[in-house]
């Protein structure tokens, strides 16, 4: 379950550039159905195998802080990319870096276990 979780991950962070690259680039693009259903259905696919990670790892028993952050921090980083997806300009950087330090603050909380 762990490596479908990572793939999906990679794929959730590669749709996710993709987008912002089609947004700058090629807007048009952006019209079409499956390049809009895509990400929704990786991410659902991300948050699922999480939530299974989560119960078969029993992590829900013992300090699960750091869940709630990863949480937390998750729904910034979507509040981020539809910023990143949305505006123009120098604001769609400001998002998008501010999403991409959240990818990253997460990928650092799944590996150490720790908040900080």
């Amino acid at each position: 379950m762990k490596h479908l979780h990572l793939l999906f991950i990679a794929l959730s962070l590669i749709s996710f550039l993709g987008r912002v690259a089609l947004t700058k680039f090629r807007p048009e693009m952006m019209q079409i159905k499956w390049v809009n259903i895509a990400p929704h259905a990786i991410n659902g696919v991300v948050i699922l195998t999480g939530i299974s990670l989560v119960f078969q790892g029993h992590w829900l028993e013992g300090e699960f802080g750091w869940i709630v952050a990863k949480i937390i921090a998750l729904l910034g980083y979507v509040a981020f990319g539809i910023m990143a997806l949305k505006l123009t300009d120098e604001k769609r950087w400001y998002a998008f870096g501010g999403a991409l330090l959240l990818f990253a603050y997460i990928a650092k909380v799944a590996v150490t276990k720790s908040l900080f």
